[in-house]
């Protein structure tokens, strides 16, 4: 369980950090640079699958809705979701919601442990608190629960692929099949300004997306979630705003208030009380050694 839950933690830390890069890319087409990163991304981890020796799989009909309901879900809809709801009001709102995946794993994963509860719901309120109560208007409430659905599927629809493909080839189909899907809405938004070549700056901020923001973080995520449950894992989904808050501080972007201390400090004594819960059903272990020989 420890290496799950190191990985797990360092995983969605990884993904607080995109908030430091952030300012590199702000002038990149938006829609345009989440196709190039994925595309990237995709490269990397169907190159990595084929040095593995990891063959093509064949899916069921469900398996295969499973993996483009991902794809669609859990990366193009949470995407331009967490996009629109940040255009309409602002970062604080859509980060405030998104800090209840914790809970809402913990709920929809069968019957939870009271001790799994109540350490998601100090993780929720440590990860509100670091990301500050947000306002704003209905339609940037909704495009923020929408982000949820998102945030929430990208963990449930890869748990019954995860015995049969493992987490790199989830991570590389599911990305693949995003690209095509970022790049019309991207055509239908942007138009041809999101063709446009990036500068190097712009480049090495969709680069760091791309290699640690997806494909190392996605493994991680996905090796990580066979072992801890979709409950436990969720728990560490609060480590996004504290990965936010440390990047900021290291980088000097931004000075953390003692609201930001506090809220970290409430994630981690919730992830800590929900980790001593008695764990829900497992998933069966997934190991990419397996799926070599499959």
């Amino acid at each position: 369980m420890r290496s799950g839950a190191f990985g797990a933690a360092t995983a969605m830390f990884m993904v607080g950090t995109l908030a430091a890069v952030s300012g590199l890319i702000k002038d990149y087409p938006v829609y345009g640079g989440q196709a190039v990163r994925y595309l990237l991304a995709a490269v990397v981890l169907l190159g990595v699958t084929r040095a593995l020796g990891l063959r093509f799989v064949r899916l069921t009909a469900r398996e295969f809705g499973c993996l483009v309901g991902l794809a669609v879900l859990g990366l193009v809809v949470f995407n331009i979701c967490v996009i629109e709801s940040t255009r309409d009001s602002g970062p604080a709102l859509v980060g405030t919601v998104l800090g209840t995946v914790p809970l809402v794993l913990a709920l929809v994963s069968g019957r939870p442990a009271p001790r799994l509860l109540v350490g998601a719901v100090v993780v929720v309120a440590g990860a509100t608190l670091a990301t500050g109560l947000g306002t704003g208007s209905t339609g940037g409430l909704l495009w923020a629960l929408g982000a949820l659905v998102g945030e929430v599927s990208f963990s449930l629809l890869a748990i019954p692929l995860l015995p049969k493909l493992g987490a790199i080839r989830v991570s590389a189909y599911s990305t693949a099949l995003a690209v095509p899907m970022l790049a019309v809405t991207g055509v239908a938004v942007e138009g041809a300004s999101m063709f446009r070549a990036p500068t190097m700056p712009e480049a090495l901020g969709l680069l760091y997306l791309a290699v640690v923001v997806t494909v190392v973080a996605f493994f991680l995520w996905y090796s990580a979630l066979p072992r801890l449950g979709a409950g436990r894992a969720g728990l560490f989904a609060g480590m996004i705003p504290v990965g936010a808050i440390v990047t900021g501080t290291v980088l000097g972007v931004a000075t953390p208030s003692v609201y930001d201390l506090l809220g970290a400090g409430l994630v981690i004594a919730g992830i800590v009380v929900g980790l001593t819960a008695r764990r829900e059903s497992p998933v069966a272990s997934v190991s990419e050694s397996a799926t070599v020989r499959s």
